[in-house]
């Protein structure tokens, strides 16, 4: 049945309904287009604009529809879109007495507020995987508050810290992604619906109505913005898409450290395969493909913002083509959440192995440098300048991190000052320790275990409150 028959001639061809049509992807916003109209009729019935007993059998039929589900409604591909194959169920149900339902309303507000309603939701389910995750994660710390690990800047060798605060840098990351998400939430949860086409309606119609009906937080404020902007989709893509790049980095420290060169974890056997011609391979398939799903969210950022670009105000069809890339970031994060909250927890920490990296290449140098300003009240760069040559000569003569002492420091002390150090060789070796490194970095956000369970106490606190 074709509702909008009067104006045209003809009617499409089926390359041309098939090329406008937005039902495969309107599927998602069918129980949300139930609860719009719902709410919708019994406004214009409680303000007295459509008469109370055909509101009522509106209703009944829409009640109807929710129940018996989508599979009641003709997707036959003439049928433009979800509204439009709501509205002829309920036509087939009441008449013509259905046309009522459409009163001061039109597609452009009405899918606008569909997928503000259904967003709302999805965001909140990703939120809560995101503090699923993050759980995870602060278990996982709270194992490891002293296994000692490597940190890198610049893919090298940087300090001695703790697995526990490597972790703690993914529950930070995610907590923003969190909040960030959460905070977009604000811009979906906003009610377009009365803004009709795009200049509201002479009827008197109660926008707040509709707006507590649907759960909204609050009424747009103008109708053209109501029936045009898409910034929330672009927004919580945005948000996903940043989601996706922390998830990105964790997935490449695990490929890279479950490497025989790094060999600091193994990632579980129900997260990797094994290659076809190499029996001894075990791959972090499952690892790689995350990392390369989060560039899809990326990829559907932009396109959704190069489909926003320039624009006219109000409506135009190229909005449209923006809801499909918002319902596959959708999906596509549901699913990188779900697989990276099983893979992390599959993980074994090499410790003995951890612990050796932690000691090698010099990564306790820092705070050598920090004992001689402390305990010889010298400049940090002239420090940090003694430090450094010392690491070259040792690198270069083959000596140790355990056979460097006050004669080796003292030599390097006396090519840069002229005079000996004399520290003596515990502060040395205190200093060249790897736990004794992590030990003292006691501040708020430093490596000690201390330290560390302050912020795992923290952020199961911020879980709580969110939860």
């Amino acid at each position: 049945m074709n509702l909008r028959s009067g104006r045209l001639k003809g009617k499409m061809s089926d390359e041309a309904a098939s090329f406008n049509s937005s039902l495969e992807f309107d599927k998602r916003i069918f129980e949300a287009d139930i609860e719009l109209n719902t709410a919708h009729t019994t406004m214009l019935a409680r303000q007295g604009i459509i008469p109370e007993e055909t509101a009522q059998n509106i209703l009944k039929a829409l009640k109807d529809l929710k129940e018996e589900g989508i599979e009641a409604l003709d997707l036959d591909i003439s049928v433009e879109d979800i509204h439009m194959a709501v509205e002829n169920y309920v036509t087939s149900k009441i008449g013509a007495d259905a046309g009522y339902m459409h009163t001061a309303k039109s597609r452009n507000d009405q899918v606008a507020t569909d997928l503000r309603l259904v967003l709302k939701e999805e965001i909140k389910l990703i939120g809560n995987s995101i503090l699923r995750f993050i759980e995870e994660i602060l278990d996982m710390a709270d194992e490891h508050k002293e296994t000692i690990f490597v940190g890198y800047t610049h893919l090298q060798h940087a300090q001695p810290t703790t697995f526990a605060h490597h972790l703690l840098a993914y529950a930070n990351a995610l907590r923003r992604d969190y909040e960030r998400l959460m905070d977009a939430y604000k811009r979906v949860d906003m009610n377009p619906l009365g803004s009709a086409a795009l200049t509201t309606t002479s009827f008197p119609i109660d926008r707040e109505m509709t707006t507590k009906l649907l759960g909204f937080s609050r009424v747009m404020e103008n109708s053209i913005d109501g029936v045009s902007s898409r910034d929330f989709i672009a927004e919580t893509v945005f948000s996903l898409s940043m989601m996706g790049s922390t998830i990105s980095k964790i997935c490449e420290e695990l490929i890279n450290w479950s490497t025989y060169e790094f060999g600091v974890i193994e990632i579980g056997y129900e997260y990797s395969s094994t290659s076809s011609i190499m029996p001894q391979k075990k791959n972090p398939d499952i690892a790689e493909l995350a990392r390369a799903k989060s560039a899809v969210l990326t990829g559907e950022l932009m396109t959704i913002m190069t489909i926003l670009k320039a624009l006219p105000y109000s409506y135009n069809k190229d909005l449209q083509e923006v809801t499909p890339h918002l319902w596959n970031s959708v999906d596509t994060a549901k699913a990188i959440l779900s697989i990276m909250n099983g893979m992390l927890s599959s993980i074994t920490v090499n410790k003995e192995r951890a612990a050796e990296l932690a000691k090698s290449n010099f990564a306790t140098a820092t705070e050598l440098a920090d004992i001689l300003v402390r305990e010889k009240n010298m400049p940090f760069r002239t420090a940090h300048k003694i430090v450094g040559r010392m690491v070259t000569k040792a690198l270069e003569s083959k000596v140790s991190l355990d056979d460097i002492d006050s004669k080796f420091l003292d030599k390097v002390a006396h090519e840069i000052m002229g005079k000996s150090l004399d520290l003596n060789d515990e502060s040395i070796r205190k200093a060249l320790d790897p736990y004794e490194n992590v030990k003292a970095r006691t501040v708020i956000g430093g490596s000690s275990p201390e330290a560390v369970e302050k912020v795992i106490v923290s952020l199961r606190i911020f879980l709580n409150e969110e939860i």
